[in-house]
C-alpha cells in the first residue's frame, strides 16, 4: 500500500528547498548578503539562515522575504480562481460546482 502522506511530505520538503534556493539566487542577483536581506525582511539573521539552509520559515517570514526582494506581488497568483476558455466551460463548471465541502 502506498502511504500518500510519506510521498507528500517528501514533495513538500523538496518544494520548500526549491523556494529557498530561488530566494538565495534572487538575493545574490541583487548583490545582498544574508545579513542584508535579513535586515530588509525585518527578521533575525539566524532565522533567515535556517530558511536558506532548510526552506523552513513561517508564512509571515516568507512574505517578509518576498517583500524585501520586491516579489510580494507573486503571491497574488496563489490559489487564484480558475480561468475559463469559454462561456460554455464556465457555465458547465458552475452547474457541477459544490458550495460546501464534505467531511472526512
Amino acid at each position: 500500500m502506498i502511504d500518500i502522506f510519506d510521498s507528500t511530505e517528501e514533495t513538500i520538503t523538496a518544494q520548500m528547498q526549491h523556494v529557498a534556493e530561488r530566494v538565495k539566487k534572487r538575493r545574490l542577483e541583487l548583490n545582498l548578503s544574508q545579513e542584508g536581506l535579513a535586515k530588509r525582511a525585518d527578521m533575525p539573521l539566524p532565522t533567515y539562515r535556517l530558511f536558506e539552509k532548510t526552506g523552513k520559515v513561517s508564512f509571515r517570514g516568507l512574505l517578509q522575504i518576498a517583500y524585501a526582494l520586491n516579489c510580494l506581488q507573486d503571491f497574488n497568483q496563489l490559489f487564484s480562481q480558475q480561468q475559463y476558455e469559454s462561456l460554455d466551460e464556465m457555465l458547465l463548471a458552475k452547474e457541477s460546482s459544490r458550495k460546501y465541502g464534505t467531511k472526512l
